[in-house]
């Protein structure tokens, strides 16, 4: 596959976001990411991938494309979705004051000097509304700014919305704000919902739109779940003390 469909993948997870990707016709050239159950992961399902382990922060853009086998301007697309628990309202809000909501400039770090035709960063509706919306305001303008690579002026539009995964078809109510920036002078317009609340009083409905997809919708034809495991059960019972005492 050519370069100009290879993706650059930050904050990887397990390759959840890459998948979407995958489907539309792009390839993931390489994977960073600190966690190392996520690595293995990564390792097990895209075994021809490969996989940084280590702190974004502790990870060159010139390590990023060697690996990649990409050079500056080659790369279709920077995706990520920086850790959100700073901005999360099951954090404690510290925003751009926790280094987790700095992780920020990093993404910004490695598309400004890697340069991709666009990007997709990800992350909760909470940002947004950080301290009156700082936080989005201070990433917006870091991702406009001009950048000089070789005696070249490149910048992105940069345009952003906030989604929920209801209205396209997920059985769950999940708001998440989109960043989506190119350097091609392309007006990026954000996909329309795909369902929505129909309602049942009239018999005339205007809307393209389906009815919200439900849980049973989506899981019901599935077999009978096997009983959890000890460890299982074990692990739920300290997600509550786990968020109270760190906000995940």
């Amino acid at each position: 596959m050519s370069p100009k469909n290879k993706i650059i993948s930050l904050f990887s997870g397990a390759g959840g976001m890459d998948i979407g990707f995958k489907q539309q016709g792009f390839e993931t050239a390489v994977f960073v990411e600190r966690d190392s159950s996520c690595c293995d992961t990564l390792r097990k399902n895209c075994a021809s991938i490969p996989v940084i382990e280590n702190d974004i922060c502790a990870v060159s853009t010139k390590e990023i494309l060697k690996t990649a086998k990409l050079s500056v301007c080659e790369p279709a697309l920077v995706i990520g979705g920086p850790p959100c628990q700073s901005f999360s309202l099951a954090g404690e809000r510290k925003g751009l004051d926790d280094p987790r909501g700095r992780l920020l400039w990093e993404f910004a770090r490695i598309v400004k000097e890697s340069l991709p035709v666009a990007f997709v960063l990800e992350n909760v509706r909470g940002m947004a509304n950080w301290e009156k919306g700082r936080a989005l305001k201070y990433i917006l303008d870091l991702l406009r700014q001009p950048i000089k690579y070789r005696n070249k002026s490149f910048s992105y539009d940069v345009e952003y919305s906030i989604l929920n995964s209801a209205e396209f078809g997920v059985a769950q109510y999940r708001e998440r704000i989109f960043i989506v920036g190119n350097r091609i002078e392309k007006k990026f317009n954000f996909p329309p919902p795909t369902h929505g609340k129909i309602s049942n009083q009239t018999n005339f409905d205007f809307t393209d739109q389906k009815p919200f997809e439900t849980v049973w919708g989506a899981i019901g034809s599935l077999p009978k779940a096997d009983e959890p495991s000890e460890t299982a059960k074990l692990v739920s019972r300290t997600i509550k003390d786990r968020i109270k005492n760190h906000g995940y």
